[in-house]
């Protein structure tokens, strides 16, 4: 049965949905059917097809009580809307469907596991308990669970906050037993991330402290995920009020992978390796998936807490997700590079061997905002170059940068001059090792996002730009030496 409160939600974006003009949307990056779009959610298979939720404010662009939007896609690239799957309608979640994961259980309906919210007034200040819940539907529509919710504050160990304890991802191991992680706030006053099992996904048991940040990486931890790559076991968190170390990790709303190894016996996780997640201004909230051919793709929220006060006016859709991201391990290194399917979408190639790189040139044919661009660039010389940059989206009074020093080893991204009217984070910068002396860069471009890739994958790096599409002159410089260039660009197009 559908409530009220569904119901409304679903005639909205019904409504208001339509009306939102195409260009205020990226071609191939997920958006909310209208209105405010933030962490993804249940990003799972589903009978032959992948399923992607998302935190989900219909009525503006601005966060609210939080439902769950949702679509699904063959390619991660084709998305097809689905009406909105959950709304805050009940009791324990009145005041929110937080994030969470789903399955698909064995007798072919899918579970989704959500944290549900509810605020009250205590001595005269509002406190919020959080719960984790349970809804089973179709691939469409969803009803809670009769026993929601099925993890209070009872079930945690001692010294966690209950009103801390939120986005649960689930997972079936390959035994068919259910297990998920949770995040928490520990007694230390940081985040830790905590293991728990179920025999039929609607029982569930704590089984472990998986891992704690002990105030080193951020303070509270967000939007876990727990995954075996290569070999590894992978744990990701979101770390609030992150401190800066060196150019690993920036201040603010950050992302943390972690790779180790897993003993599934006692639930315990060796951390051996740590590093960021994406190296840009707009990241946040990643989860993964197993695809139907054993790829481990990722995506998340291509945004920032500290910079969701930076909207057009007039807007009628805010918010869009980062392109879905193929995983691997390169040693001790998580590598992300797009999806390859992307590849099914290019048009128009344009290519250039052996460019001889000096002064600030442009390139017949190659322009745009919707592309997908190789550069690789090496010194012509033992001297090499002092620095060498690409510009984007230009118009002669905005542009976005990317410039690289060989001699530090340093990436510098610089949107300063995008067209933003907001005094937020413009500039990071970040290591970059070169291979037999060249650097490979990777342009995806959407309209009014940019994602970098380093290196086949070494590095990423998501950003949003606030120029207007017309600004989409490209342009190459070099200084202190003569590079040469290689490109191959191509455009993207939307069958």
């Amino acid at each position: 049965m559908t409530s009220e409160q569904l119901q409304k939600a679903r005639t909205f974006e019904e409504t208001y949905g339509p009306r939102v003009p195409e260009s205020e949307r990226p071609l191939f990056h997920v958006t909310a059917g209208v209105g405010w779009l933030n962490d993804p959610n249940g990003f799972s298979v589903y009978r032959g097809e992948y399923h992607l939720f998302y935190q989900y404010h219909p009525y503006s662009t601005h966060w609210g009580p939080m439902h769950w939007g949702h679509l699904k896609t063959k390619d991660f690239l084709k998305w097809e809307r689905l009406p909105v799957a959950l709304a805050p309608d009940c009791e324990y979640d009145r005041d929110g469907c937080w994030s969470g994961g789903a399955v698909e259980l064995p007798d072919g309906r899918q579970l989704l596991m959500y944290t549900g919210r509810r605020a009250q007034e205590e001595n005269g200040m509002e406190v919020a308990y959080q719960t984790q819940c349970l809804a089973v539907g179709d691939g469409r529509d969803y009803q809670k669970y009769e026993g929601n919710p099925v993890l209070t504050a009872e079930n945690l160990p001692d010294g966690c906050s209950p009103h801390e304890f939120r986005d649960p991802k689930m997972w079936r191991e390959p035994d068919g037993a259910y297990r998920a992680v949770t995040v928490t706030c520990a007694a230390d006053g940081s985040g830790a991330v905590l293991l728990w099992g179920s025999g039929d996904g609607f029982s569930w048991r704590f089984e472990s402290v998986l891992e704690r940040c002990r105030n080193e990486y951020g303070a509270m931890w967000e939007c876990p995920d727990f995954f075996p790559l290569g070999g590894r076991q992978v744990l990701i968190v979101s770390p609030m009020e992150m401190r800066p170390m060196g150019l690993e990790f920036h201040a603010g709303y950050g992302t943390v992978c972690m790779i180790g190894s897993y003993n599934r016996e006692d639930g315990a996780f060796s951390r051996e390796a740590v590093q960021s997640l994406d190296y840009g201004l707009d990241f946040y909230a990643a989860q993964t998936l197993e695809t139907l051919d054993g790829r481990r793709v990722m995506i998340a929220w291509m945004q920032n807490w500290a910079t969701v006060a930076c909207q057009a006016h007039g807007i009628r859709c805010y918010g869009e997700m980062t392109i879905p991201r193929e995983l691997s391990l390169r040693g001790n290194r998580l590598i992300q590079n797009p999806v390859r399917e992307l590849e099914r979408y290019r048009v128009n190639p344009v290519v250039y061997r052996g460019i001889l790189l000096s002064e600030e040139t442009s390139l017949e044919g190659v322009r745009g905002r919707v592309l997908d661009m190789t550069v690789s660039v090496a010194p012509t010389s033992e001297n090499g170059y002092r620095w060498f940059k690409v510009r984007v989206a230009k118009d002669g009074e905005r542009e976005t940068t990317v410039q690289y020093e060989p001699e530090s080893g340093v990436i510098e991204i610089d949107r300063s001059r995008c067209g933003a009217p907001y005094d937020i984070t413009h500039v990071r910068k970040f290591l970059a090792r070169r291979q037999n002396g060249k650097l490979k860069l990777r342009f995806v471009m959407d309209r009014h996002s940019l994602e970098l890739f380093v290196n086949d994958g070494e590095q990423a790096a998501s950003l949003l730009l606030y120029a207007p599409e017309s600004a989409d002159v490209i342009s190459f410089e070099a200084d202190g030496g003569i590079v040469r260039m290689d490109i191959e660009k191509y455009g993207l197009e939307m069958p």
